[in-house]
């Protein structure tokens, strides 16, 4: 198989409410690539459906997986499990196109380890003001939550160095186009186009 033929494997990752999801969704219109659906204990939010946004299963049922290792990834955030199939993410990239997991710090240190020839982005609010306005937005989690999720972006931010690239997602559109040009620039690397001969 040719270098390029396979799919990029793309890490995303960043605080809640960093908009790492509304990126996702704008690049999953606009460029080929396919989100990766992770395995999750957690309960599902309001109109998350099982097998679009994630795998919802229980806890027993991860944990036999874990003894598997049928994960690519794994990680205990907030009380819950959350992981990455790692069949699900090979058939992606084997067809052919680009794959983004959608992860935490935790989760994507662990993705390096095994695949460090992946692309590893990081998305950041342009501050915790703006962080704390966005989280509220939501209306999905209570203000214990927020405070929680707060508290945990400075151990967060601790992952910076396994990252190949920092987004400062202010507006929307330009975070967009920023990962959109980080990816055309690593399809054109030399290293993942070694088969010309001139």
């Amino acid at each position: 198989m040719d270098v390029n033929e396979e799919g990029l494997l793309i890490i995303l990752s960043g605080p809640s409410g960093a908009g790492k999801g509304t990126i996702c969704k704008r690049l999953l219109k606009e460029i080929d690539v396919k989100l990766s659906i992770s395995a999750t204990t957690r309960k599902p939010r309001n109109g998350e459906v099982h097998g679009k946004e994630y795998f919802f299963i229980t806890k027993e049922e991860f944990e036999a997986k874990l003894e598997e290792n049928e994960f690519l990834e794994w990680a205990k955030v907030y009380d819950n499990y959350y992981g990455t199939p790692n069949e699900y993410v090979e058939e992606i990239l084997n067809d052919g196109h680009n794959c983004i997991l959608e992860i935490d710090p935790q989760g994507a240190k662990k993705v390096k380890e095994k695949r460090p020839d992946a692309i590893y982005l990081f998305i950041i609010p342009p501050s915790m003001q703006e962080l704390e306005e966005r989280l509220k937005g939501r209306g999905t989690e209570t203000n214990i939550e927020i405070e929680k999720r707060l508290g945990n972006v400075c151990n967060e931010m601790e992952y910076l160095g396994i990252y190949d690239y920092v987004i400062v997602n202010d507006i929307v559109e330009k975070a967009v186009e920023k990962v959109k040009a980080i990816i055309l620039a690593e399809k054109c690397k030399a290293k993942r186009n070694n088969y010309y001969i001139f």
